[in-house]
């Protein structure tokens, strides 16, 4: 991710600055850019326009008008908030949220956005929009918000199922875990049902440990000490036991596949993913298997 261009969708909204901050992080890491960005719906589509984000009240009706004072309320906010030598020229789209922030990225190695910004009719980033996005994008999406902006890089977790879907998240983890010289943890949720055991099979969790080590060993032996695997038991879904997991243990950064393995025994599904995303304290990436295949 050397020289990494990372976009950052913005609502104007105060959120903004966490996306911003994160994405200097990992500009400054990976010696990097950041590009900001935003997407308006015409004002004969929408009540308010963009219009209202610090803008005046007059009604501005000439695209050229009201993208040039989007193209410089993006730069100011961008320049204010972080190390001006990193902000590139801003970007600015006419469509849905969503489908303008994919499309735009095909540009980018990376998306950084917030799960929530303005409210009422005319906010941005409903978490509807942040979980499309995470979906939808070919490039690596991280999801910050007020409570989890990426700060620090010394604990990394990413997650497997042991599908190959899962394993394409290693290579992310692991880079920006080498650079920061972070401690990576490679985990995997092991389900339990208490109404058809009447506790956990030790047995049934040596071998999934050691299934996983050897999985860490084939996969991750650059890491050296820097990698640890656990194994949790959990008769929770997967989301909660990872939620759960996070309470106690508070990543710097959590990493997941939006895709996995199906049947009971799934645990990267984009609906995992996403309620990860949404909940967590931790600073969410995920990363689309398929955009490999594109």
């Amino acid at each position: 991710m050397e020289n990494i261009k990372i976009l950052v969708p913005l609502d104007f909204s105060d959120l903004g600055s966490k996306a911003l901050h994160s994405a200097e992080k990992l500009a400054k890491l990976f010696n990097g850019s950041v590009t900001p960005f935003h997407s308006y719906l015409p004002l004969n589509e929408v009540d308010g326009g963009p219009y209202m984000f610090g803008m005046g009240t007059s009604t501005m009706e000439d695209f050229d008008e009201i993208e040039e004072a989007l193209h410089e309320r993006l730069s100011e906010l961008a320049n204010e908030e972080i190390d001006s030598s990193l902000v590139t020229d801003p970007l600015i789209s006419i469509g849905n949220p969503e489908q303008s922030i994919v499309e735009e990225s095909e540009d980018f190695d990376m998306i950084v956005m917030t799960t929530h910004g303005r409210t009422g009719f005319s906010r941005f980033f409903l978490g509807s929009v942040s979980e499309k996005v995470l979906r939808m994008s070919n490039v690596p999406v991280l999801i910050v918000n007020e409570e989890r902006e990426l700060t620090n890089l010394d604990h990394i977790m990413v997650t497997t199922d042991f599908s190959d879907h899962s394993k394409e998240a290693f290579p992310v983890a692991m880079e920006i875990a080498k650079k920061a010289n972070a401690k990576l943890e490679l985990v995997n949720i092991m389900p339990y049902d208490p109404q058809h055991e009447d506790e956990p099979d030790d047995s049934k969790k040596q071998l999934r440990e050691q299934r996983l080590k050897v999985l860490a060993k084939e996969v991750m032996h650059e890491m050296g000490d820097l990698l640890e695997t656990k194994v949790i038991v959990s008769e929770e879904t997967p989301h909660e036991a990872i939620l759960n997991y996070n309470l106690d243990n508070p990543q710097d950064l959590i990493v997941m596949s939006t895709v996995g393995r199906t049947g009971i025994d799934y645990l990267m599904v984009g609906s995992t993913t996403a309620n990860v995303a949404r909940h967590v304290k931790s600073p969410v990436l995920s990363v689309n298997p398929k955009a490999n295949n594109n």
